[in-house]
């Protein structure tokens, strides 16, 4: 499972159930804040009313009948009022008065009779004791999932509880007011939802491109790709990114030394065994003057071959280890193929080579003159030792659009099937045709290395036969 899919799954497992506790919460606690709020405006009513009627009973001008038609007028009035999405069209409200032995003196709808004992009830008993009463009962048994809510307040007359005064006001409008909130806290709460998920995404991203990136460049060394470690942060991935890279360089190394030495080995056996073969048989007693100087001639000649590939080795090992250029300025490519053709005038005209030049001006290069130098010399030397005596070597230089090719064409054997695919291996070469020799096999690996550090390629290729055979060798540098 991808780490992008466990931080989705992980987030919904943990977003979901808080979600909907932090809702169902504070739905469940909506009601009773609305409850709250009719209350405390049903205590100052309560109040009021009661206020009224206290003054009407000491000034014994209290009447039922009074307070009965008020309330039938009121009951009867129907309007139009637009509360938010209630529309409320006629008054509901109850109020019902006791005396001071909690008897029922007025019922404004007349649910029960005068006489009726109300002392019982929680409203009537507390205030008659001097204390808060409210009360909420099912008084409708038709709707049972509404309640009414009721306050009482004292009747004071003389500074004495005469009775008590209750409203009672009916849930229905009150559910729903809670209802059309429920329904707007869970549609916000779901919009919440979606823009904490949205947001989420670029934060998803931000925490595992890194973890991607860092997967990807493992990857690549595992196939042992040539990539370069990405550029992390100082977090605990870049640290991770970081010692990978470590790692994957310890091991590289080892792997590079161990294949050195191996391929060295390998490619020293043939001449120390042809050493170790002539200076055997220069030890006999009776050998000929002619044999030992072949003998003695053979120990220099692998000699120098030992030598040649040491120094040939150390010299790639060098460039191998480079991450860039030290030191580069601006390179007159013309000047320097030329330098590198007068360079090897002696082989030129020790085997009658004409060579044909077509160089451009202008074709300027950034880079290290002497590493250039090296694979400009190594490409021409190949053609020179694959080119048969009085044969010809084209050379080229110019500039397309930005980048400046040199190329070097000779007319010899070509490059056999079996080795297509090889000549840029390390340590692998071809005999030459002239004296059937190989050469160190590094030449071309070489160059491979200078034109990857000077940002560049090249290719080496059989020519068609339409143009008489031959090689193409094509270095490629990018135009300063």
């Amino acid at each position: 499972m991808r780490l992008r899919t466990r931080i989705v799954i992980t987030y919904c497992l943990f977003f979901i159930p808080a979600f909907y506790y932090m809702t169902t919460g504070f739905q469940d606690s909506l009601k009773f804040r609305y409850l709250e709020g009719v209350e405390e405006a049903l205590v100052d009513e309560a109040r009021i009313l009661a206020g009224i009627v206290s003054i009407e009973m000491s000034g014994h001008s209290f009447s039922t009948d009074k307070f009965r038609k008020l309330f039938e007028t009121v009951y009867n009035d129907r309007f139009s009022a637009k509360i938010y999405q209630l529309l409320k069209t006629h008054v509901d409200m109850r109020v019902y008065i006791t005396d001071n032995k909690g008897i029922l003196i007025f019922d404004s709808l007349k649910r029960d009779p005068p006489g009726t004992d109300y002392s019982k009830w929680r409203d009537v008993f507390l205030t008659l004791r001097g204390e808060y009463g409210a009360r909420s009962s099912k008084d409708d048994p038709q709707r049972l999932s509404m309640s009414t809510l009721y306050v009482a307040a004292p009747i004071m007359v003389n500074g004495s509880v005469q009775g008590v005064l209750s409203i009672g006001k009916p849930t229905a409008n009150i559910n729903d007011f809670i209802s059309f909130a429920k329904s707007q806290i869970l549609k916000r709460s779901l919009m919440a939802a979606l823009l904490a998920l949205v947001l989420s995404i670029p934060v998803m991203f931000f925490i595992t491109r890194p973890l991607e990136r860092l997967s990807r460049y493992v990857a690549s060394l595992t196939k042992g790709e040539s990539t370069s470690r990405p550029d992390f942060d100082k977090s605990d991935i870049g640290e991770v990114g970081r010692a990978v890279e470590k790692i994957h360089a310890d091991l590289e190394a080892r792997q590079y030394i161990e294949a050195y030495v191996q391929s060295l080995t390998h490619e020293i056996k043939s001449p120390v065994a042809a050493i170790a073969g002539a200076s055997e048989l220069l030890e006999e007693d009776n050998v000929p003057d002619a044999q030992r100087k072949r003998f003695l001639a053979n120990i220099r000649s692998e000699s120098k071959r030992i030598q040649a590939l040491v120094d040939r080795m150390l010299a790639l090992s060098s460039l191998e280890h480079r991450d860039g250029l030290e030191k580069t300025e601006s390179i007159d490519m013309k000047v320097l193929v030329t330098d590198v053709i007068q360079s090897s005038s002696h082989g030129i005209h020790s085997r009658s080579i004409r060579v044909e030049e077509n160089l451009e001006s202008g074709c300027n290069v950034k880079g290290d003159p002497l590493l250039l130098n090296q694979a400009v010399m190594n490409l021409f030397q190949n053609a020179l030792e694959f080119s048969s005596e009085g044969g010809e070597i084209a050379v080229s230089l110019k500039k397309e659009e930005d980048l400046v090719s040199v190329e070097i064409i000779d007319r010899g054997p070509g490059i056999p099937d079996y080795a297509g695919g090889k000549i840029f291996d390390r340590f692998y070469s071809v005999r030459r045709p002239d004296t059937g020799k190989k050469s160190t096999g590094l030449g071309l690996n070489f160059v491979k290395e200078i034109a990857q550090l000077h940002g560049g390629s090249v290719t080496v290729n059989n020519n068609s036969p339409e143009e008489r055979n031959g090689t193409v060798a094509v270095l490629m540098l990018q135009a300063n």
